[in-house]
């Protein structure tokens, strides 16, 4: 070979195997005698050396870097052992980079750097491989092409030529350095192959390679035989990850810090679990590690796992005990019921007198049951209680819940499976002492899934809920510092055992003076915020909210007094929009004549003229009057009685009649009465006509006569016995032709020897007689305890006449005497009680 040396005209003599060449350093690759390589070279210095091989001889030495991220290797970061290539073909690209396909002819030993400013040039001495062949260096041939054969059975990298053309080649220097070419080794590794001059070495070192690559390929042979007997072909996320594990396996590494496992045993050291429930998640953890991931059962452990650490445990909310503040609270949300405010506050005191209460003593066991008509405020109480003590606040409407599971949960062996209602709200709530609303409690019912009323059972009795039993939970939760409130609009539908649980404090409905009152405090700003409109737009008089009191609503609440107050402010709202809508389009409908095209994007309202809403311009806005304001009758008539009802509603007038017709003796019920105001009608026509001869009948009379009773309002289901009086009252003035005074109304039971029986719902039924007008109320000796209970301010219109005996009824209701009763009832009168104007006085002789 021609001595290479393009620097100096130095003419000193150098052994003909030592060489002068460019350097090109490449990056994780090591070229090979006899291979052809394509390049892409980029660096400037390999640029630089490349273009002096293609002016001189077209050869090129490349030795390997150490490091591949290095830009810029120096000569310490580069192997000493390198090959010398030929250039075959360059092709320059259009970003600068330079193509090249070049050839290794020989292996050198790196002596000198020459150069190693602007590009790379080396002295380096060729090493001739030696051909010679001995039966150990044939030996090694063999065994090598062995190896090689298994390796491309293995492996997928290699098509099956790769060993038909390894085993043509006879010389045991090429043979290593073909095979080694072909193997996925890394750089330092094919440096040794490179490094080894002697064959024999070179083969020695590339059947240990070999070795270690096949013991590679069987282990992952064996791994893949496990994983495709535990899974399906289609699985293959499943199978990629039981294939690392198998991986790890082999490897000899465990997989005790699993993600998934150290995330839940966080979670559960930071919910500060009961030791029952550490165990509980322990052993599902433990199963859940076990099963395959992404089955059902997997699915179903870990949403178990979760609930037990997303409901609250110790979590709590610091209580305010002031009070005061509770008692400022009750008042700034609500008008009026100073019995129940007064109640509740009475509770609350004495729960934080025994909040200090040590183990084994008294607990205290009221839960509070909120009774009254719709929309007198109990569910909003709740929510007041809550404020005023600073506990969360949640709510569960228990209305048509048929279902006990839907209390206690349903067990995991369910498809969809959750906790009952009661853990989902503690969990939403966050801390184990929330306030707990159960609304509507009364609204329960039972059916073959169960009875929820009796799931309820141990839900509100303290001595048994600190250790409530939930079929999904399986593990006992502490309920004991939840305070529970539960509402209702009636007393008999809930379960006698359920009932005894729980302090019933009833909320009657609100009078006139009430309503009134509620309306301007809370209803009015309530619905112009709601609506948009500002404080000072609209002004609403009292006169016009106590005609919507009185002939637009009849209801023992405020909602249907609120939806009118609404439509008022809707109606104002819509006019006030439709004024600037006309003045916005006149502005637009100028600037369109001037060839701008203008489109209403957007309205800004202006604050409109105050208006008043008067007596006069009232039914503008709501229409004309809904309901009778005044007495029950506008006048005194033969067989028309008022009683007094109580229903969920509220109370509410109730009209009786009665007629008499040629007949048989048959007596004719109607009006959809429920079975107790039937016996109640049958007691009171047994009654009348064992009084026949104070009335002054024949004895015949009832076998010639029909009589017919009637509860007007047919489409409305009534029960009850309360209207007994009543009934008597009107058979009395059919019978003997005799009026009932138009003001005066009557409530209570009857017996068939005429002795008045006490009712319930008292304020409820002084209310709806108040509202209509009723000026004079005869009922129950017995209820007069609770005539005293309302307001003044009722109680002064009305009289109250207290009676133990129908026949005082019938005395005060008829406009005159029936018949010859006159003596019989003179004794009798003088037992009446009269309460007028908050008086009481006993009626002469």
């Amino acid at each position: 070979m021609a001595d290479y040396d393009p620097f100096s005209n130095d003419e000193v003599k150098i052994p003909d195997n030592v060489f002068n060449f460019p350097l090109v350093p490449l990056r994780d690759v090591v070229i090979y005698p006899h291979m052809i390589v394509p390049l892409f070279i980029g660096r400037k210095k390999s640029t630089k050396a490349l273009e002096e091989a293609m002016m001189n001889d077209r050869r090129i030495v490349v030795i390997a870097q150490k490091q591949a991220n290095t830009e810029d290797p120096s000569p310490d970061e580069l192997y000493d052992t390198g090959t010398i290539c030929e250039v075959l073909n360059m092709v320059k690209l259009p970003d600068g980079t330079i193509k090249v396909l070049i050839e290794g002819t020989a292996r050198v030993k790196l002596l000198e750097y020459l150069i190693e400013d602007e590009y790379f040039v080396v002295r380096v001495e060729e090493i001739p491989d030696d051909e010679n062949k001995d039966l150990g260096v044939e030996a090694l041939m063999r065994d090598v092409l062995n190896k090689f054969d298994r390796y491309v059975r293995l492996t997928r990298t290699l098509p099956p030529e790769a060993y038909t053309t390894a085993s043509s080649v006879e010389e045991p220097g090429r043979l290593a350095d073909l095979i080694a070419s072909q193997l996925v080794l890394k750089v330092d590794a094919k440096q040794r192959i490179l490094k080894d001059f002697a064959p024999r070495d070179r083969l020695s070192t590339l059947s240990e390679l070999l070795e270690q690559e096949l013991e590679i390929l069987d282990i992952q042979k064996k791994i893949q035989g496990q994983v495709k007997k535990q899974i399906e072909q289609s699985q293959k996320e499943y199978y990629l990850k039981e294939q690392l594990k198998a991986i790890h396996k082999e490897l000899g590494e465990t997989d005790d810090k699993n993600e998934e496992a150290e995330e839940i045993r966080k979670r559960m050291k930071k919910a500060k679990l009961p030791q029952v429930a550490k165990d509980k998640v322990e052993k599902e953890l433990q199963r859940l590690m076990k099963m395959p991931y992404g089955t059902a059962e997997a699915v179903v452990v870990r949403n178990y796992i979760d609930w037990i650490l997303d409901i609250p445990w110790t979590k709590t909310s610091q209580e305010n005990l002031d009070i005061e503040r509770t008692k400022e609270i009750l008042d700034e949300d609500h008008y009026g019921l100073d019995k129940v405010k007064e109640r509740i506050v009475q509770y609350l005191a004495v729960r934080t007198l025994a909040k200090s209460r040590k183990k084994g003593e008294a607990k205290v066991g009221e839960i509070l049951c909120l009774v009254g008509p719709p929309g007198v405020g109990k569910t909003s109480l709740g929510r007041s209680i809550a404020r005023s003590l600073d506990r969360k606040y949640i709510r569960s409407s228990l209305g048509g819940v048929r279902d006990e599971a839907e209390i206690r949960g349903h067990r995991r062996t369910y498809i969809g499976s959750m906790p009952g209602r009661i853990l989902q709200q503690m969990k939403k709530a966050g801390v184990i002492n929330p306030l707990f609303l159960l609304d509507e409690i009364d609204k329960m019912s039972t059916d073959f899934r169960g009875d929820p009323s009796a799931a309820l059972l141990e839900v509100l009795d303290p001595e048994m809920n600190f250790e409530f039993a939930d079929h999904y939970l399986e593990i006992p939760y502490d309920l004991s510092k939840v305070l529970f409130i539960t509402t209702a609009n009636l007393v008999q539908p809930i379960p006698p055992p359920l009932l005894d649980r729980m302090e019933v404090i009833r909320l009657p409905g609100y009078t006139e003076e009430e309503k009134l009152n509620i309306a301007k405090l809370h209803l009015i700003p309530k619905q112009f915020a709601k609506n948009g409109l500002g404080k000072s737009w609209i002004e609403i008089s009292d006169e016009v909210l106590l005609e919507l009191i009185r002939r637009y609503t009849r209801e023992a609440g405020v909602r249907n007094l609120e939806r009118e107050i609404g439509n008022i402010c809707r109606k104002h709202a819509t006019n006030i929009v439709e004024d600037q809508t006309k003045k916005a389009k006149k502005k637009l409908a100028h600037k369109s004549a001037k060839g701008k095209k203008s489109r209403l994007t957007e309205l800004k309202i202006r604050k409109p003229p105050k208006i008043s809403i008067t007596m006069k311009n009232i039914e503008e806005y709501i229409g004309p009057p809904k309901y009778r304001y005044g007495v029950a009758g506008e006048e005194n008539e033969i067989g028309l009685a008022t009683g007094l009802a109580w229903t969920q509603y509220g109370g509410v007038i109730l009209n009786i009649e009665a007629t008499l017709m040629s007949g048989k003796g048959n007596v004719q019920i109607t009006g959809q009465l429920g079975d107790v105001m039937k016996e109640s009608a049958q007691a009171a026509v047994s009654y009348a006509r064992s009084h026949a001869d104070e009335i002054g009948l024949p004895k015949d009379f009832f076998q010639k006569n029909d009589i017919h009773l009637h509860v007007p309002e047919g489409a409305t289901p009534k029960d009850g016995p309360s209207a007994g009086v009543a009934l008597v009252t009107v058979l009395f003035s059919a019978l003997g032709k005799i009026p009932i005074k138009r003001d005066v109304a009557m409530t209570g039971e009857i017996t068939l020897r005429g002795k008045v029986l006490p009712v319930g719902g008292v304020k409820e039924k002084v209310l709806a007689a108040h509202r209509a007008g009723i000026k004079t109320i005869c009922m129950p000796e017995e209820n007069e305890k609770d005539y005293k209970e309302i307001q003044s301010n009722v109680t002064d219109q009305l009289t109250a006449i207290f009676v133990k005996d129908v026949q005082e009824v019938i005395r005060v209701a008829l406009t005159r005497k029936v018949g010859s009763t006159k003596k019989k009832t003179k004794k009798t009168a003088s037992k009446a009680k009269v309460k007028s104007g908050g008086s009481r006085s006993v009626k002469g002789k």
